[in-house]
C-alpha cells in the first residue's frame, strides 16, 4: 500500500469510528447541559472540529480523542455563555411586542413625555440631578456615588428621595 492509500484508509476508519460515536456524544452532552435543544448543535460542533483538524496520526484511541474534543467544545460553550451573560437573557415574547405600534401619534407623545422628563430634571438642583443620573442612568450604587462625589451615603440617599419626590410632583403638575 502507498502512503496515500494508507492515509485514506486511516481517514475512512476514523470517520466510521466517529460516526459510531454520535449516540455516546449526544448522551455525554445531555448529562452536562440543561438545554436539550443544544445537544445536536454541540455534537455537530465536535464533528466540525474533527473535520477541520483532519485525521489524527494514531487512530487507535479515536474515542478518547473524540471525547477530548467534546470536552473542549463544552468548555468553549461555557466560556462564551459566561462572557455573554447568556443565562441572564430574557426570551422575546412576540405576543407582548406585537401590539406595540410606532405610529406618528405614539412617537410624538413619547417625545413630549421625554421633553417633560428632561425639563423636570433640569429644575432639580445640580448636585441632586447629578446623583439621580448617576444612580438611574449610569446604574451606580449609592456607595460608589458617595465615593465619587465625596459625600456620605446618607446624603446620596437623601438626594435620591428629593429627586424622586420632585419628579413625581412635576409629573403630577404636567398632567
Amino acid at each position: 500500500m502507498t502512503d496515500a492509500s494508507d492515509a485514506a484508509a486511516r481517514a475512512d476508519a476514523f470517520a466510521r469510528q466517529a460516526a459510531a460515536m454520535r449516540g455516546p456524544l449526544a448522551a455525554y452532552f445531555r448529562r452536562r447541559i440543561r438545554n436539550a435543544g443544544e445537544v445536536e448543535d454541540l455534537v455537530q460542533e465536535v464533528f466540525l472540529r474533527l473535520t477541520v483538524r483532519g485525521t489524527p496520526d494514531n487512530t487507535d484511541h479515536a474515542s478518547s480523542y473524540i471525547f477530548q474534543t467534546a470536552a473542549s467544545v463544552l468548555a468553549d460553550r461555557h466560556r462564551r455563555r459566561t462572557v455573554r451573560h447568556a443565562d441572564e437573557h430574557v426570551m422575546l415574547d412576540p405576543d407582548l411586542c406585537a401590539e406595540q405600534s410606532f405610529d406618528p401619534d405614539r412617537i410624538f407623545s413619547g417625545k413630549q413625555a421625554l421633553n417633560v422628563a428632561a425639563a423636570a430634571l433640569m429644575t432639580l438642583p445640580e448636585r441632586t440631578r447629578t446623583i439621580f443620573l448617576l444612580r438611574r442612568i449610569d446604574g451606580l450604587r449609592h456607595q460608589a456615588i458617595a465615593s465619587r462625589l465625596g459625600v456620605s451615603v446618607s446624603a446620596v440617599e437623601k438626594h435620591m428621595v428629593r429627586a424622586i419626590e420632585h419628579l413625581m410632583a412635576y409629573a403630577g403638575d404636567a398632567r
